[in-house]
């Protein structure tokens, strides 16, 4: 509205009616119900409909009041000779107090606030003699009356709610900062455990690498060790088989040796004496011939364990290399086992054939004079 009596250039009256606002907090909800009043256009509409609301709240006095104390914040809309601006601007907000008897019920929806008012007609407000009895006048009046009480008390509920609304809202705000304030805490979290978990990816990548190298150096020591064993092993079959063929010869000796010895059953009593310890001495070298293929067997079975348990497990190293130890240490005693028995048997053979020998010439006299009475009774 441009400046006709008091208000500066280019200025309109709603603009010092919203400093009331920041001024008063009650009336920021006549301010935002102006707002939000449908067919207001001008500044000058929402003036006139925030002057209504404040006649019927009755505190028109009490805002302007708060209005004129600030008058370094009325000097962008008034100029310094305004009437706002003097005393006298105090007195006649000091006379607007009387309003406040005043139950104003003015209809603000509908109205066409924005357009300048005419001639306003006070005649139907005039009291008239004739319409001092008229009961329906009255009865008009009483309804007016309670649809203004209705409205007060309605006003007084709106302002109930819109105090709870307001504690509502300033709680909601406090919980939503508290709420972004665990978000971004909660996204920290989630940042710190991605990277966690990328590091402990890495680390697990770098084990198992680890872990297969070593694998893949266990497995070629494995190979070679068993490589190792079934050399040995096969070395231990030939000995054994040349054991057994040597005893097959020991005991084809041993028939001829009995055979001569059977038909010289009268001998003296030192060959028998010899024959004695020579069956004995072969006896013990069956049960050691018995005990080693008994340690053979257990030595494959034990081999067989050992096999089984390094394929089934990598935790086993140690145990089979030990057990692989001991075998190998017991193969070793094998062979020198046999090779005693070898170089006993040989000792042995040498004895019974030099004394075999040197019985046969000391009896030969006597056994063909047996032989030929052997021939005469068989004829």
């Amino acid at each position: 509205m441009v400046r006709k009596s008091f208000l500066s250039h280019n200025k309109t009256i709603w603009g010092p009616l919203e400093l009331v606002e920041k001024l008063y907090p009650e009336a920021e909800e006549i301010g935002a119900s102006v707002r939000d009043l449908p067919g207001l256009k001008t500044p000058l509409g929402r003036a006139r409909a925030w002057l209504r609301l404040a006649l019927m709240q009755k505190k028109m006095a009490d805002y302007l009041r708060c209005l004129i104390i600030q008058r370094d914040l009325l000097s962008e809309f008034y100029e310094y000779h305004a009437l706002m601006m003097e005393e006298e601007g105090a007195v006649i907000v000091g006379l607007l107090v009387g309003l406040n008897v005043i139950d104003a019920n003015l209809c603000v929806k509908g109205e066409d606030l924005d357009s300048q008012v005419g001639v306003i007609d006070f005649s139907m407000y005039l009291k008239n003699e004739e319409d001092i009895g008229n009961k329906e006048r009255n009865v008009q009046i009483a309804a007016i009356l309670d649809q203004k009480n209705y409205v007060e008390e309605l006003n007084r509920q709106l302002n109930s709610t819109v105090s709870s609304l307001h504690s509502r809202v300033d709680s909601l705000e406090k919980s939503n900062t508290k709420l972004i304030e665990e978000l971004a805490i909660a996204k920290n979290n989630i940042i710190k455990l991605q990277e966690e978990n990328h590091q402990l990816r890495s680390e697990n990548k770098l084990i198992l690498m680890k872990t297969q190298q070593h694998l893949e150096v266990t497995k070629v020591d494995v190979e070679t060790e068993l490589q190792t064993y079934k050399h040995s092993r096969q070395g231990l079959d030939e000995m054994y088989n040349e054991a057994r063929r040597q005893l097959r010869d020991e005991s084809q000796l041993r028939q001829d040796v009995e055979n001569e010895l059977a038909v010289q059953v009268s001998m003296k009593h030192e060959i028998e004496l010899a024959m004695k310890l020579l069956e004995k001495d072969i006896h013990e070298k069956q049960d050691t011939l018995i005990g080693l293929r008994q340690q053979l067997e257990e030595v494959k079975a034990i081999n067989i364990e050992t096999y089984q348990k390094l394929q089934g497990s990598e935790d086993g190293l140690k145990e089979k290399n030990e057990i692989i130890a001991r075998l190998e240490e017991k193969t070793s005693k094998i062979t020198a086992a046999m090779k005693q028995l070898e170089q006993s048997d040989n000792d042995l053979l040498t004895q019974t054939r030099t004394i075999a020998m040197s019985l046969v010439k000391c009896a030969s006299s006597d056994t063909q004079d047996q032989y030929k009475l052997v021939k005469d009774i068989s004829f």
